[in-house]
């Protein structure tokens, strides 16, 4: 389901006041303000599209008279010169627009082309793909939703949502033991939040397994080696997940480790924006 509360709106204008601010000085110079247009929105990479529902609510800040045809469903794989959309309507809004929504569907579809290819590397094993709150700032929601077209499950969206006690909190608190049994005294609606532990170590893995009320358990930074015995010491009681260091090249390798999931930052904070162009055309009078 896609996003469509007061902050992407804001989010959207925002970007719009950036780009265009007191106007689009050079459209207002070169042409009449009656003129219509259409435009042709082109990938010209192989890669899965994401963001189309966005593309109404950025032409709608500009006039109401655009129309937009998508010719491509959310999600879909297309291959390069695939036309995934045709808008139509005043030029002066056409051309405004441009940018601003060539930002929002290239971003979006290249996170979510960057998700797939590990999805698609790991397809065959019982492990999932997460992603991380490693995403543009203000973006968090669109980051997060072009990775679920892209196949993988969203992680926590922020701090308020999943207790997830990482080694700073053990730090802090005297332990892991400790971090956990002030968790579980206080955390009185045990049914909304999930409570997962990070370990540094076996060591770790095998204390947090002795603490009650744990839901997952997560391998930091361990080797595929070290996953596997983590999760041969698991047996099943919890959820364990695998993070840092994990790349395009080693994750089936982690994968083949049986552990329930594995945590990528790279599908956010490293992903590359989708080749995407819009081409204007006037169509013919009569």
């Amino acid at each position: 389901m896609f996003i469509t509360d007061s902050s992407l709106l804001r989010l959207i204008q925002f970007a719009i006041h950036e780009d265009v601010s007191s106007g689009d000085i050079t459209t207002e110079l070169t042409v009449p303000n009656t003129t219509t247009a259409a435009a042709r929105f082109i990938v010209k990479q192989n890669g899965i599209v994401c963001g189309m529902p966005i593309l109404p609510l950025i032409f709608r800040e500009f006039s109401p008279d655009v129309h937009i045809n998508e010719r491509v469903a959310e999600g879909t794989y297309v291959e390069a010169n695939t036309i995934i959309a045709t808008v139509e309507g005043p030029a002066h809004a056409l051309l405004a627009g441009e940018r601003t929504a060539l930002n929002f569907i290239q971003r979006m579809s290249g996170v979510a082309t960057k998700t797939s290819q590990y999805v698609d590397q790991i397809r065959h094993t019982k492990t999932r793909i997460l992603d991380t709150r490693k995403t543009i700032p203000g973006w968090r929601h669109l980051d997060k939703y072009a990775t679920r077209i892209g196949g993988a499950v969203n992680h926590r969206m922020g701090l308020f949502d999943m207790v997830m006690i990482k080694d700073n909190h053990i730090t802090a608190c005297g332990g892991i033991t400790e971090a956990v049994n002030a968790v579980v005294s206080e955390l009185h609606n045990r049914s909304v939040l999930k409570i997962e532990v990070e370990a540094r170590n076996l060591d770790d893995v095998r204390e947090i397994i002795a603490c009650s009320g744990v839901d997952r358990i997560m391998f930091d930074n361990f080797t595929p080696n070290q996953v596997r015995e983590g999760v041969a010491l698991v047996n099943g009681t919890l959820e364990t997940e695998a993070s840092g260091g994990i790349t395009f090249e080693n994750i089936l390798e982690y994968a083949q480790t049986g552990v329930d999931f594995v945590s990528v930052g790279a599908i956010t904070h490293s992903a590359v924006a989708l080749d995407i162009s819009m081409k204007l055309y006037v169509p013919k009078q009569g």
